[in-house]
């Protein structure tokens, strides 16, 4: 495919493409510290591929789009194509039931995104000074491909506010849902924090930590070369008995975290509850540049309150020690507001060949978006914050 000087074809992996290569459009700001997210680096996709976590046999075949001006790589996206609607946290399924009773078949369909990460970032990576070109001609292959292969859809999930604009310039739906995140306003620490809240509300937190802590053992951070193999065996037993609860079968593979150990530990911090040595609960967060943004959680033991410990409070204690401005906590979880963890818009981009279903999903996102902005508006009227801050 030719856009004029630019021209996109696709890799069926990212060993087509070189680190630096994907790199220097992934995370350019990467040459002067740590990216902004570290989701869309070609160690953390590429861990992905060759761990086995994606594949045809997942259900996420990975196609991704490379844009080139001659020879040089200038813009690229990790794009698959999916054979069900599974991990991706940007819920399609009554997109898909309504296309089945209307004749069609949903499946496959094409999904710009990180697999299995409900977190908010550049899917549309362009080299600097190629913002436009760059998105332009990514999301006009990605609907060329749709159409030309007559699929059902093509959508861009978890993209930035900007990446989203510029979809519906083009004639992308953008759609609007919504996360939890906690927001660092500066805070020297924790009872900072605290001071923020309501009386209620700043006692209530109090007690659950008190609760969390007293769980017999001690509560440790590991990151870099502090982490040790041992600690992902002990946190594959957590990732499986979560991932067999919440989706039936864990998304990712055991081997997965042997590779992210190898090429992404200045990433990571584990958070382990441990008893005598021994881990009882962990939290796994990738660390960004302003941002620590939280994965996944489990334990062989219940204790009382241990879950917002490790994943709420002991993020918020990480992100104040280290200057990082946010937390953001995964998908879902209305709980998550009385912690002090707000309403936030998360974009998306979605489109359908089929004129009369693209118009069909416009008038149900407009009336979507309207809902989703009612309920921000609720929720903030019930924020944990004193009033007057």
């Amino acid at each position: 495919m030719d856009g004029g000087a630019l021209s996109v074809t696709l890799v069926p992996d990212l060993g087509h493409v070189s680190p630096q290569d994907w790199d220097a459009c992934a995370c350019p700001e990467a040459a002067l510290g740590r990216p902004l997210d570290p989701f869309t680096t070609h160690r953390f996709l590429r861990a992905l591929e060759t761990s086995g976590s994606v594949g045809a046999a997942a259900g996420w075949e990975p196609r991704h789009l490379i844009v080139r001006n001659g020879g040089q790589l200038v813009a690229a996206a990790p794009m698959y194509v999916k054979s069900h609607s599974q991990g991706e946290y940007i819920f399609d399924h009554a997109f898909a039931q309504a296309y089945g009773r209307a004749g069609g078949d949903y499946y496959p369909k094409l999904q710009i995104a990180v697999p299995f990460t409900p977190a908010t970032g550049r899917r549309l990576l362009c080299a600097p000074d190629m913002d436009d070109a760059g998105r332009a001609a990514l999301l006009q292959a990605l609907a060329q491909i749709a159409r030309d292969n007559a699929l059902s859809s093509a959508h861009v999930t978890f993209c930035t506010e900007a990446e989203s604009a510029a979809g519906a310039e083009l004639g992308f739906l953008p759609r609007v849902t919504e996360q939890f995140h906690w927001e660092n306003r500066g805070y020297a620490g924790f009872d900072d924090f605290l001071a923020d809240l309501s009386s209620r509300k700043r006692k209530t937190i109090r007690k659950e930590r008190a609760q969390a802590q007293g769980f017999g053992g001690d509560i440790r951070h590991y990151t870099g070369a502090d982490i040790q193999p041992a600690h992902w065996d002990a946190f594959w037993t957590f990732y499986q008995d979560t991932g067999a609860r919440k989706w039936g079968t864990p998304y990712l593979t055991r081997a997965f975290f042997d590779h992210i150990h190898d090429t992404m530990r200045d990433d990571i911090l584990l958070v382990l509850a441990e008893q005598g040595g021994r881990p009882v609960a962990g939290a796994l967060n990738f660390i960004g540049r302003d941002c620590l943004f939280g994965r996944y959680w489990g334990c062989i033991e219940d204790h009382p309150c241990l879950h917002f410990e490790l994943c709420y409070y002991q993020a918020m204690d990480f992100a104040i020690a280290h200057g990082l401005h946010r937390v953001e906590a995964g998908a879902q979880g209305i709980h998550k507001l009385a912690r002090g963890y707000m309403p936030s818009r998360v974009h998306s981009l979605h489109y359908f060949p089929q004129p009369g279903f693209q118009k069909a999903v416009a008038r149900y996102l407009a009336d979507e978006t309207q809902a989703i902005n009612d309920e921000m508006d609720i929720l903030r009227d019930h924020a944990p914050f004193r009033k007057q801050t």
